[in-house]
Formats: structure tokens, C-alpha cells, sequence
């Protein structure tokens, strides 16, 4: 499905599910064994909420965050097969990207200066595919309400662009219990993930 480049050009394509499916990294190295990854990693214990908030939003009657966090809450052992605390074990999925690929052809965007500094990480990203910087701070503005910067005026259009509706949702309050004991169970993912990523992206 993938469309040809002409010399010139860059063909990007995006979907969240890459990075954690376990076919991917195969498939995509059988493709184009020189292509550039971008992978946008959080702070996982904010990625769960935020991923439990969209949850929620097409499943009101689904059990509490707090429930659904546990295997059992008597113990404190974290259900860590369930979808958003499992997407966060970043580690575990670059392990398999790293049997197919070196590091130098990924690039980590770090999630929560994406949101403070926009243009910033925008130029590391064009920095790893060699263009030149021509996305700048004079491209965005902080929308207050989204908690989001959005663009000023994209290509072809006058108006601003934000993220959708579906981003910027106000997350559920969360047993501060809960988020120490998921901050005790992601330490060691988190730690190993800056080793191997050579990047420390100060999760708390």
C-alpha cells in the first residue's frame, strides 16, 4: 500500500498499533530494510489513563481504572496483559524492533515535549530525515482549552488546526495509591527503555 517517493520526497505513514504488534517489525524490514522509524513515547502511566479515557468514552459501563489496573488489589499485582498498562512496557516492544533494526534508524519523540515544545521536537524529527528545519515556533500556538498546541495555518488553509475532539479529553481522577504502585511496577520498563533507547526521558 505503501506509495513510490520520487528522489526528493518522503513518504511518512502513522498508525499507533505498529510499535506494539509483533508481526510488524518483520514485515516492515522484508519492505525497506532503510527505512526511518518514528516512534512517540509518554509517560506510560499517563499514556493508560489517557487510553483508558478514550476506553470510556465508547464503553461508559466498563469497570474502574483502578479495577481494571490490578490482578489482584489484595497483592498489588499489576494486570500487566491488560492493553494500557501492556502498551506502556516500551522496552519489551523495541526489543523486537531491535532484532530488525539498528538504533540510528529510530527516532523517539518525547511525548511530553511535544506538547511544551512543539517546534522543538518537530526539529529533531526533521533533523533524523535530513530536511532542512522549516517547521519553527512562528508555526504554533497553545490552545488553552485543548491543552494542545495546534498549528496556525496549515498548507492550503486558513484556519487553524487542532487535534481532534477525541484528544484533550479530561482524564478521570485516579487513586493516588494506584499511581504509586504503577510507578513502582514501570521503574525497572522504564529504566531498561532509556538504556536501550540511550535516552532518558525522566518519567517519574
Amino acid at each position: 500500500m505503501m506509495p513510490k517517493a520520487l528522489d526528493g520526497q518522503i513518504v511518512m505513514e502513522k498508525t499507533p498499533r505498529y510499535f506494539v504488534t509483533a508481526e510488524t517489525p518483520a514485515r516492515i524490514h522484508a519492505m525497506s530494510k532503510e527505512i526511518k522509524l518514528i516512534v512517540v513515547v509518554r509517560d506510560p502511566i499517563t499514556r493508560a489513563i489517557s487510553d483508558y479515557t478514550q476506553i470510556i468514552s465508547k464503553t461508559p459501563d466498563i469497570p474502574s481504572f483502578e479495577k481494571l489496573t490490578f490482578k489482584n488489589r489484595t497483592t498489588g499485582q499489576i494486570n500487566s496483559l491488560w492493553s494500557p498498562i501492556w502498551i506502556g512496557m516500551y522496552a519489551l516492544h523495541l526489543e523486537r524492533w531491535l532484532t530488525y533494526f539498528p538504533l540510528s534508524q529510530i527516532h523517539f519523540v518525547h511525548g511530553e515535549r511535544l506538547i511544551s515544545d512543539p517546534a522543538g521536537e518537530l526539529g529533531r524529527v526533521q533533523d533524523f530525515l535530513g530536511l532542512q528545519r522549516i517547521i519553527t515556533d512562528k508555526h504554533f500556538y497553545f490552545n488553552k482549552t485543548k491543552g494542545f498546541p495546534c498549528l496556525k495555518k496549515p498548507e492550503g488553509s486558513s484556519k487553524p488546526h487542532c487535534l481532534g475532539k477525541t484528544k484533550g479529553r479530561t482524564h478521570p481522577k485516579i487513586d493516588p495509591e494506584v499511581i504509586q504502585r504503577l510507578r513502582e511496577f514501570y521503574e525497572p520498563h522504564n529504566l531498561k527503555f532509556y538504556q536501550m533507547a540511550r535516552q532518558d526521558f525522566g518519567w517519574q
